[in-house]
C-alpha cells in the first residue's frame, strides 16, 4: 500500500480553518458555539462529506465522521481532536488532529485501502475550558464522568447555562444519552502538537505517547479585612493577598517536594478585591492547577496545599476556603495502540521518541471507555496557545503518514 499525504491541500485546509475566527489572522478565537465555531464545524462537516464520510452529532455537538468497514458487527477504529480554540490562540493545537486524522482516511482511501473495521473522525466539543471553565467537555460527557446536569449547572460568565448555548448552536437533545458504552471503540489514537519543547530540542520528529498527566484544579478564596493603606499599621493587617501570595509560593514548594520532574503546580489566577493602590486587600482569590502522571504523588501533593492554607490562615488571620473543581485519573496509553504507532514509525523510516504528555487531551478521557495512545509532532520553540504557534508542513505530512499507517493496522 503505497500512502501519500497531499501536504499542500492540508496546508491551506488548515490556513482555511485558521481563518474561521473572531479575530483577524495570525490570531484564532474560536470559543465553543459562538458564530466562529459554527463555522468552523460546518467547513469541517464539508471535507468530511465530500470524503464520502457519514456524520452524525450528539446533543452536545460531538461529530463523528465515520468511513465504513467491510464488518460492520465489528467496534470502529477512531480518530481525532478538537477545533475550539482559546482567545488569542494559533492554528494547530487540535485542528492537526482533526484535519490530519481527515486527510489520513483520505490518505487511505487514494491508497485504495478497504478497512475490515470502521474507521470514524471524531470531532470533540469544547477541549478548551474558555467558555464553561472546564476542559474536555464533550470527552469528559462522552466517557461518563461528567453528569447530565451539567446542562444547567455549567454556565459562562454571562449567565448562559451550557443547556442554552448548546441550544443556540442548533444542538438539541438530553445529555444522558452523550455517554459512549466502554468498548465503543476498538482503539483510538489522537494526533496532536506536542505544545511543548522536547521533541525540537532532540531533532526528533515524532513522539509517542505513553502516559498522559492529568489536572486537579483548585479555587482558592481567602477573605481578610481591608483598610487604609496609611491608616492600618503593619502588625495588625488581615491582608488577604499576602495570605494568597503565601499560598501560591506553597503550591510551587508541594510541587517541587516531590522530586519528580513530572509534577507541576501553576497558580493561573489571582484576583484582588478591591483593587486599589492605596487600599489592603480584603479578599483574594487564587486558582490552582496540579498535575502528576502518578495519582498518588498529585494528591500528596493536594493535600500539602490543603495543609498550608490552614496554616497560612491561622498564622495570618484570615479565612481560607478552598473548592476542588476537579481531579481527574492520569492515564497510562494502551499498549496494542501504541505498539501500531511504533509500528508505523518503523515502517516508514521515522525515528520517535517514547513520551508523556503533560498536557492533557481528550484522549485522557477516551482512555477510560477505549483503548488510546497519542502520537506528537513537534511545536516551534515549544510554542502553543499563541498566535505564533507553528508545526511545519513537513511534520504534519510525517504525523498524518504514520496516523494513516497505524489506522490501516488498527482497522484490519
Amino acid at each position: 500500500m503505497q500512502l501519500k499525504v497531499e501536504q499542500t491541500r492540508l496546508a491551506e485546509e488548515l490556513d482555511a480553518l485558521g481563518k474561521t475566527s473572531e479575530a483577524p489572522p495570525p490570531v484564532v478565537t474560536r470559543v465553543v458555539f459562538t458564530e466562529a465555531d459554527v463555522r468552523g464545524r460546518e467547513f469541517v462537516k464539508r471535507l468530511c462529506r465530500e470524503a464520502g464520510l457519514t456524520i452524525r452529532e450528539d446533543p452536545v455537538g460531538n461529530t463523528f465522521a465515520r468511513w465504513e468497514g467491510s464488518d460492520a458487527n465489528l467496534a470502529p477504529v477512531g480518530t481525532g481532536s478538537h477545533i475550539d480554540a482559546i482567545p488569542n490562540a494559533g492554528r494547530f493545537d487540535g485542528t492537526v488532529g482533526v484535519l490530519g486524522g481527515l486527510e489520513a482516511i483520505r490518505a487511505l482511501q487514494r491508497a485504495g485501502y478497504h478497512p475490515r473495521r470502521s474507521i470514524e473522525l471524531l470531532i470533540f466539543t469544547s477541549e478548551e475550558p474558555t467558555r464553561f471553565g472546564i476542559g474536555c467537555l464533550g470527552s469528559r460527557l462522552l466517557s461518563g464522568l461528567l453528569d447530565p446536569s451539567a446542562g444547567d449547572r455549567l454556565k459562562d460568565r454571562d449567565g448562559i447555562s451550557l443547556n442554552e448555548a448548546r441550544a443556540s448552536a442548533g444542538f438539541s437533545g438530553c445529555l444522558s444519552t452523550v455517554p459512549l458504552p466502554s468498548g465503543y471503540y476498538a482503539a483510538f489514537a489522537e494526533l496532536h502538537i506536542e505544545q511543548g519543547p522536547i521533541l525540537e530540542q532532540r531533532q526528533v520528529p515524532l513522539g509517542v505517547v505513553t502516559a498522559i498527566a492529568a489536572p486537579a484544579s483548585l479555587k482558592i478564596q481567602i477573605e481578610g479585612e481591608g483598610g487604609h493603606a496609611g491608616a492600618v499599621l503593619m502588625p495588625g493587617r488581615r491582608d488577604a493577598f499576602l495570605a494568597a501570595a503565601e499560598i501560591a509560593l506553597a503550591v510551587e514548594s508541594a510541587a517541587l517536594s516531590t522530586g519528580a520532574i513530572d509534577t507541576v503546580g501553576t497558580v493561573g489566577i489571582c484576583e484582588v478585591f478591591p483593587g486599589a493602590v492605596n487600599s489592603i486587600p480584603s479578599r483574594a482569590r487564587i486558582e490552582v492547577d496540579v498535575r502528576d502522571i502518578e495519582q498518588t504523588r498529585r494528591d500528596t501533593v493536594l493535600q500539602q496545599i490543603a495543609d498550608a492554607c490552614e496554616r497560612i490562615a491561622a498564622k495570618r488571620n484570615v479565612r481560607v476556603h478552598s473548592e476542588l473543581v476537579n481531579s481527574d485519573p492520569p492515564a497510562q496509553c494502551a499498549p496494542a495502540v501504541v505498539d501500531a504507532l511504533v509500528h508505523a514509525c518503523e515502517k516508514h523510516k521515522l525515528p520517535f521518541d517514547r513520551m508523556i504528555s503533560r498536557a492533557y487531551h481528550d484522549s485522557l478521557f477516551m482512555s477510560r471507555i477505549s483503548p488510546t495512545a497519542m502520537l506528537f509532532i513537534p511545536s516551534r520553540g515549544g510554542v502553543s496557545h499563541r498566535p505564533d504557534e507553528y508545526s511545519s508542513p513537513e511534520a504534519i505530512t510525517q504525523g498524518v503518514l504514520v496516523l494513516a499507517e497505524a489506522l490501516a493496522h488498527l482497522s484490519s
